[in-house]
C-alpha cells in the first residue's frame, strides 16, 4: 500500500485542516469530514492534520486554496463550488492566483465534489478529467437536530428573536452577490427576518433586519428549530448546507430554483423561479411544520466514501508510474 520504507502496513493521509476554522460552508466540511474520518478510520490508516505532506500517502486538500502545484504525494482536492471562476471579472486582483489553483486541481489525482452540478462545472471551467471526479454529498453536522421550548427560548431571549421569523445563515463579512442579502432583505414580508452569521459594517446598515452575528453550533441548532422558515435567496449554490442543516431542525425551506439545490433537496423545499424574491417570501410565510426529513446522508457516510476515494488515489498513482508493460510477460520476438 505504501512505498515508504518501515511503513507499508500503514496508509497515512495528510489532512489540510487549516480552514476548519473558517465560519463559510468550508469551515463546516472540514470540520466534521476530518471527525467523521477519525471515527471510520480502518485499523491500517491514519490522519496527519498538516498541509505539507511529508512521509505520507496521499494528501487531501478540503479546499481548492490549499490545492499545490508539485504534490509529493498523489493528492485529492475538494470543490465546493466555482462562484469565482463563473465571476472572473469581479476577482482581476486574483486572476493570477486563480489560474494556479486551476492548474493545481488539474494535477490533483482525485477532486471531490458535492453535487453533479459541481462535476459538470469542474470539466467544462477547469478542465478536469470526468474520471477523475467522485460526487459526495454534504450532510448536517450531529449538533443540527430539533431543540427542546427550553432552548429555543434561551436563544430567543439572548439575540433579541420574535416569537416567529425567516431566517437566513450565511456569511455577511462581505457582500455576495450570488446570495441577493440585500435585495432579500428589502422585499416585503409580515414576519422579521433573522439573518445568522459573522458581520462586517456594511451589514450592519441592512435596515428592518435582526442580526445575530456569529453563534454557536448549539445556539444554530436552537434558531433554525424556532424559526417559521429557512429562505435561500441565491442565484447559485454549489451545495446549500443550511438548507439541509434546517431540514434537520425540523424548519421548511424556500429556496430559489438553482440546479444544486434543486439536486440536494428534490421535493423537500419549497421552489421559486429564480431570482423572485417576492415569490420566495410569500411562499417561506405559506410554510407549514412538520418539514421534510433532510436525505438520509450523515457525514460518517461521506468519510468512509471519502477513505475509498484516498486508496483509488494511491492505487492510480501507482498505476501511472509503472513502466509500460509491467506485469505482464516480455513480447515474443517476431519470428522471420
Amino acid at each position: 500500500m505504501s512505498s515508504r520504507a518501515g511503513a507499508a502496513d500503514i496508509m497515512r493521509v495528510a489532512f489540510d485542516s487549516r480552514p476548519a476554522a473558517d465560519v463559510r460552508g468550508v469551515g463546516r466540511y472540514s470540520r466534521s469530514l476530518l471527525t467523521a474520518l477519525r471515527e471510520t478510520a480502518p485499523k491500517d490508516a491514519e490522519i496527519v492534520e498538516t498541509h505539507r505532506p511529508r512521509r505520507v500517502d496521499v494528501f487531501h486538500s478540503p479546499w481548492m486554496e490549499g490545492a499545490i502545484l508539485r504534490s509529493p504525494c498523489p493528492m485529492v482536492v475538494t470543490l465546493h463550488d466555482l462562484s469565482a471562476l463563473k465571476r472572473a471579472s469581479e476577482h482581476l486582483r486574483t486572476g493570477v492566483r486563480l489560474r494556479l489553483r486551476q492548474l493545481a486541481v488539474q494535477r490533483a489525482v482525485r477532486v471531490i465534489v458535492p453535487t453533479e452540478v459541481v462535476a459538470d462545472d469542474a470539466v467544462r471551467r477547469i478542465g478536469v478529467d470526468r474520471k477523475r471526479i467522485v460526487v459526495i454529498g454534504e450532510a448536517p453536522d450531529p449538533t443540527m437536530y430539533a431543540r427542546s421550548d427550553e432552548e429555543i427560548a434561551c436563544v430567543r431571549e439572548r439575540f433579541s428573536l420574535p416569537d416567529s421569523y425567516l431566517l437566513w445563515v450565511g456569511s455577511l463579512r462581505h457582500p455576495d452577490p450570488r446570495k441577493h442579502v440585500a435585495k432579500l432583505v428589502a422585499t416585503p414580508r409580515e414576519l422579521p427576518l433573522v439573518l445568522v452569521g459573522p458581520t462586517r459594517p456594511w451589514a450592519h446598515e441592512l435596515q428592518d433586519v435582526i442580526l445575530t452575528g456569529e453563534v454557536s453550533d448549539e445556539q444554530l441548532a436552537a434558531i433554525y428549530t424556532g424559526a417559521h422558515a429557512l429562505v435561500l435567496a441565491s442565484e447559485d449554490e454549489g451545495f446549500g448546507l443550511p438548507a439541509v442543516e434546517a431540514l434537520a431542525c425540523g424548519t421548511p425551506v424556500a429556496a430559489c430554483e438553482v440546479p444544486a439545490l434543486r439536486e440536494v433537496l428534490g421535493e423537500r423545499a419549497a421552489f421559486v423561479e429564480r431570482g423572485d424574491l417576492k415569490s420566495l417570501i410569500e411562499s417561506a410565510e405559506r410554510s407549514r411544520r412538520p418539514a421534510p426529513a433532510p436525505p438520509q446522508w450523515t457525514w460518517q457516510d461521506a468519510a468512509r466514501s471519502t477513505w475509498r476515494v484516498y486508496r483509488q488515489a494511491i492505487s492510480h498513482a501507482e498505476d501511472e508510474s509503472r513502466p509500460v508493460g509491467w506485469g505482464m510477460a516480455e513480447p515474443q520476438a517476431e519470428v522471420e
